[in-house]
């Protein structure tokens, strides 16, 4: 019995024991091996990560994303039609009555044709780069004839009243504007019958057309000629509440009577008065108040700037260094071209 009960105690501590081994086998498994996994991999990942920190510098990663994106964005480019503005030259005539003006070749508008090709950054349009211009059609400049005889005409056009074309050409349009419609082309000496007047265009009829051109381009058969007005008609013209984007409506000689002055020491003003008024008539504005500001900013012409630069409105001045920072012109007019340039 005692040696049975010996043996009975030896098998069950020996069935302790492998019990004892298996669950620290499956302990071991369960947490000591995989902290020694992730122990393994994560050294690897530092290996790695090392291995290409010390290969970097041997690599042009700026080329390398330069290549990929010019492989990934295909050269975009765009194309803008663009017109070009015709400029007006002036070309004065002894045999036109002061105060006439005649368009004899009329402007054209050109196009030019710009290419841009867009710029990227990492995919992004970032902005356009110019890189071509083609003029598709090359702008013709206007020109007009201005009077500068001793007599002073007045053109007193009506409707039902017949004109002659001054220009070479002449384009009739379907509606009073530059860019309308074509309808046909009258050639210089033409008369048309005026039909209807706004602003700066006759509704004419010709033969069996009818359409729109400038007034300028044409000119009134008979001319009155206009009775001298002093200085104070034309002085009673003036009005503080005049509207200064709108022509004054002064004729050439009053104008002269305006701007003739005792403080006009140089004689700018009353000498070149006639510049004015074509301002008026071209851009449709107020010659005296243009006049006017010249007048301000030179002191009548007396500043060192208009003096000595030729600059009239101190166009480039600035308050730190005027004189220095100002324009230089050769002359105050242009003898034969005129454009807002001419006076700055």
């Amino acid at each position: 019995m005692k040696s049975k009960d010996k043996k009975k105690s030896y098998k069950t501590l020996i069935f302790i024991f492998i019990s004892i081994l298996f669950i620290i086998f499956i302990i071991y498994n369960l947490y000591f091996q995989k902290n020694q996994s992730y122990a393994v991999s994560s050294d690897t990942k530092e290996k790695d990560i090392e291995q290409i920190i010390a290969t970097a510098d041997k690599v042009n990663i700026d080329y390398i994303i330069e290549q990929n994106l010019e492989q990934e964005v295909p050269e975009e480019y765009r194309q803008e039609e663009v017109v070009l503005e015709y400029l007006t030259e002036y070309v004065t005539n002894e045999e036109l009555a002061q105060g006439e003006s005649y368009v004899t070749q009329e402007g054209i508008k050109g196009t030019q044709k710009i290419t841009y090709k867009k710029i990227y950054e990492n995919g992004i349009v970032v902005g356009e780069e110019q890189i071509s211009v083609k003029v598709e059609k090359p702008a013709i400049k206007q020109i007009i004839e201005i009077g500068s005889g001793k007599k002073t005409a007045k053109k007193a056009v009506k409707v039902g009243d017949e004109v002659t074309v001054t220009s070479d050409e002449l384009t009739v349009k379907l509606e009073p504007d530059e860019d309308s419609k074509k309808v046909t082309m009258l050639k210089k000496n033409d008369k048309i019958k005026v039909l209807k007047i706004q602003g700066d265009w006759y509704y004419i009829t010709y033969k069996d057309i009818e359409g729109w051109v400038k007034k300028i381009a044409t000119k009134a058969i008979i001319l009155e000629e206009e009775n001298q007005s002093g200085k104070g008609g034309a002085i009673q013209k003036l009005d503080f509440n005049m509207q200064l984007n709108k022509p004054s409506g002064l004729s050439l000689e009053q104008f002269q009577k305006v701007l003739t002055d005792s403080k006009d020491k140089n004689k700018i003003f009353s000498e070149n008065a006639k510049y004015f008024y074509y301002i008026e008539q071209q851009y449709k504005i107020n010659g005296i108040f243009v006049a006017a500001i010249g007048i301000h900013e030179s002191g009548w012409g007396t500043s060192q700037i208009a003096k000595n630069k030729k600059n009239l409105f101190g166009y480039g001045a600035y308050d730190s260094n005027p004189y220095n920072g100002a324009y230089q012109f050769s002359r105050i007019f242009r003898k034969y071209r005129f454009n807002c340039e001419g006076i700055s």
